[in-house]
């Protein structure tokens, strides 16, 4: 009950990337994070500039289930890897990244994907497991073609402007 209230407390007087780095998570600059969960290694967590980590994100740095498996004495094994998470990267609600897995720079992870493999750089993945579906340039260019700035919402008609965004597509 006490971590509960200091664990809160810290993060309301200090952040969520003080936080994380309190526990040994090393934090780029710039980002946003939006979990509080790092596990029980999390000296094991790697996290570039500029990267969004969105609610409900998972980042697993051990596989229990090995656990299962013992050796003649009868001694569990033990899997632990590090998650390294490049710059300019976006990380989507729900997504579990699991141990040993390197994710590059300009990457997007697509809501709800599960992370078996290394992701390359400049490049979008969703899916469980995780796929490449595009490039980052392909995803930037369609972006740019159907979607607002917040500069076009700005004004007293923003709930109208983006009623009138949304009924366009």
């Amino acid at each position: 009950m006490i971590n509960k209230f200091f664990k809160y407390a810290f993060i309301r007087v200090y952040g969520v990337k003080a936080y994380a780095t309190r526990l040994g998570v090393k934090v780029g600059k710039r980002g946003r994070i939006y979990i509080t969960d790092w596990g029980t290694e999390p000296y094991l967590i790697t996290i570039g500039d500029d990267v969004t980590i969105t609610q409900g994100v998972r980042l697993l740095t051990h596989d229990g289930s090995t656990e299962l498996v013992k050796n003649l004495n009868g001694d569990r094994y033990y899997r632990y890897g590090k998650i390294v998470i490049g710059n300019n990267v976006f990380i989507g609600m729900n997504s579990i990244i699991l141990p040993g897995i390197s994710i590059g720079d300009n990457v997007i992870v697509g809501t709800g994907s599960v992370v078996t493999k290394d992701l390359d750089s400049n490049s979008v993945y969703a899916g469980n497991p995780a796929k490449k579906i595009t490039e980052i340039t392909t995803y930037s260019e369609k972006i740019r073609s159907n979607c607002c700035t917040m500069s076009d919402l700005v004004g007293d008609t923003k709930r109208q402007k983006v009623l009138d965004y949304i009924n366009r597509y």
